[in-house]
């Protein structure tokens, strides 16, 4: 028997990612993980290279600092996952993302190589949130000193994508 990944209630996560949760659309939150990071790679696979040192703004990300935040922000949320579905009850950090996206070496990489790493890091999250116990979806851990439960860390990682997707479109491809 596999866990349920029914959409969370709002004591199930930090007010914040409300918004990430709500533009996931209703149905399996798991099938949803495992298809969009591959129509993002579509999405960009049309584009010169050149288009990833692209900032819409100065101090803005590049769109290749923008892939690089999505592959760290994935790696955090699934271990958030993996660690309160496992029953851990210790409380976890948050992280700055603006500290680490100038340290992660984006910008000295390739589009389609940013793609690929976020492609196996999905299929990792994939993989565990489809072999954790039926019990742990609703385990809650605190995350960041807020209180969140495996599925609602699912539904936050669907949205997380669709909100960087939509600036992807609106400011780093449109014409």
């Amino acid at each position: 028997m596999r866990a349920r990944y029914d959409r969370p209630e709002a004591s199930e996560h930090a007010a914040d990612y409300a918004s990430y949760i709500a533009r996931v659309p209703d149905g399996d939150v798991v099938q949803v993980l495992q298809t969009q990071v591959e129509e993002l790679g579509r999405l960009l696979a049309g584009h010169p290279e050149s288009r990833g040192d692209y900032a819409y703004a100065p101090g803005k990300w590049t769109l290749k600092e923008v892939l690089g935040h999505l592959i760290d922000s994935e790696r955090v949320f699934s271990f958030r996952a993996l660690w309160i579905g496992r029953g851990d009850p210790a409380p976890l950090p948050g992280f700055d993302e603006n500290r680490w996206a100038p340290n992660s070496g984006a910008r000295n990489r390739t589009l389609s190589n940013l793609i690929e790493e976020l492609k196996a890091v999905r299929a990792a999250t994939v993989t565990l949130l489809r072999h954790l116990p039926p019990e742990a979806a609703t385990r809650r851990g605190v995350a960041n000193n807020n209180p969140v439960t495996v599925r609602a860390l699912a539904w936050i990682m669907a949205g997380h994508v669709l909100h960087h997707e939509r600036l992807i479109r609106e400011r780093y491809l449109a014409p």
